[in-house]
């Protein structure tokens, strides 16, 4: 092992965390380093998520199974970035000799020049944890040749940092700190850059996207306006955003779904519980009766389109009552999928610090019914594209392959859905191009279909 400038980059998390993780890898080699397997890097950048137990809990696994790389190889380091950076600190230091750099959420900016630096300076150790007063500096790093995004032909770009809600259960804006939005001009300008390099799909990121502009950092923009700057940018394909509060939607972003074209027929709206009075004690700001109006509205200026949320169960003083009313919620809206989970505690949240905690078997219970019922909606969603056609953006080859003489492609439709279907081998690469496909077969997760016509 040398000294060359060699990294591999490690993420959990949210597609905020995988963003930041594609822009420091991109910034990394433009600065001469080469991104490499695990077992021949020299730095490891472990980008970490501390939304729940379970991934914070698999950072601590992970950096105990590094520690074999650095006792073969002394001049190998690890850097620590992300929320449960910003949480533990200057801990990772003490805690691990090997890792040598600790950055918080906003000081990924600062993050390439300082791991060349260390590379140079044999023993140095570094922390950057502090928040900026306003969006964090962080250029814009698109690279004269090669894919933008890890799926070659997608992008995703922040449009702000931090959230203000403070939800009892959520340690997001003690990691992330509180919103502060990014310059209209910024994105837009971001955005169209992207598009000149080829890319056809734009998935626009925030902790709560629709409260855009809100903040005292905004610029007088709204996110409804945000969107339709972007939307109308020429040579865009399909437009995307995530995620949205619900208190905070506007009718201008829910109209805008019937104005244009290029904005997908998905949309993520986090539930998170079905009871009104979960809801309170979560502090979400909206009742069931605001989420099914906006349910309603989206679907009276969309008729098809596809919504997913998030969902806990086992909050603090959740009864039966409280988990039968998130059931008929769930089967009501008729989500085409779901992120749920088990509540638990995370550290300084109002949640922490509530009575009547949930017994794990109970949670446990909960938790297999909702997924239970969540996999016959998305069964029965899947099932009904079945005989339809779909327009599918390829991503990469599918995981089952067929023969040597054809190659099954995977990508996604214009509401999100996976999509496969076969091409035959001499047919060159498809990815980044979008197919036409004729759905004929739903499988558990994903469709099967054959392609109409050429790819363009």
């Amino acid at each position: 092992m040398n000294n060359e400038k060699t990294f591999h980059v490690m993420t959990f998390g949210c597609q905020m965390n995988v963003h930041d993780s594609e822009w420091l890898a991109r910034a990394l080699s433009v600065r001469g380093w080469t991104e490499v397997s695990e077992e021949d890097a020299r730095v490891y950048v472990v980008n970490t998520c501390s939304v729940r137990e379970k991934p914070e809990q698999k950072v601590y696994s992970l950096l105990g199974r590094l520690k074999s790389y650095m006792d073969a190889h002394p001049e190998r380091f690890v850097v620590v970035g992300g929320c449960v950076a910003q949480q533990i600190g200057r801990d990772f230091l003490a805690r691990y000799p090997y890792v040598r750099f600790v950055f918080g959420t906003d000081q990924i900016g600062r993050a390439p020049e300082t791991i060349d630096r260390l590379a140079e300076e044999e023993g140095k150790r570094m922390a950057l944890l502090d928040f900026e007063d306003g969006y964090p500096a962080q250029d814009v790093v698109i690279p004269e040749a090669g894919p933008v995004s890890h799926i070659a032909g997608q992008a995703f770009v922040n449009i702000m940092k931090g959230c203000d809600n403070f939800c009892a259960y959520c340690i997001v804006p003690y990691v992330r700190g509180r919103q502060r939005s990014r310059s209209a001009d910024d994105v837009v300008n971001e955005c169209r850059a992207l598009v000149e390099r080829g890319v056809r799909e734009i998935t626009l990121l925030g902790q709560n996207v629709n409260s855009f502009g809100l903040d005292k950092q905004g610029d007088g923009t709204s996110f409804a306006e945000l969107l339709e700057r972007v939307a109308t940018i020429d040579g865009l394909s399909r437009l995307r955003f995530t995620t949205s509060h619900p208190k905070d939607i506007a009718p201008e972003v829910i109209a805008a779904f019937g104005r244009f074209e290029t904005l997908c027929p998905s949309l993520h709206l986090p539930m998170q519980a079905g009871s009104d009075s979960v809801l309170r004690a979560m502090g979400r700001g909206y009742d069931m009766q605001r989420y099914m109006g906006l349910v309603e509205a989206l679907r009276a200026v969309r008729p098809d389109i596809a919504l997913t949320t998030d969902l806990i169960v086992g909050f603090p003083g959740e009864t039966d009552e409280d988990f039968r009313q998130t059931l008929q919620a769930v089967e009501r809206v008729g989500f085409e999928s779901s992120f749920s989970f088990m509540y638990s505690d995370r550290p300084g949240t109002r949640a922490e610090k509530m009575a009547f905690k949930i017994d794990r078997q109970v949670k446990g219970e909960r938790l297999m019914e909702l997924q239970a019922l969540q996999e016959r909606l998305t069964a029965d969603a899947l099932a009904a594209c079945v005989g339809r056609e779909a327009e599918v953006l390829v991503e990469s080859h599918s995981k089952v392959q067929a023969s040597d003489d054809v190659v099954s492609w995977r990508g996604r439709d214009r509401h999100g859905r996976v999509v496969n279907f076969p091409w035959p081998s001499e047919g060159g690469d498809l990815t980044g191009k979008l197919v036409r496909v004729g759905i004929e077969t739903a499988k558990k997760h994903s469709l099967w279909g054959k392609a109409v016509g050429n790819p363009w």
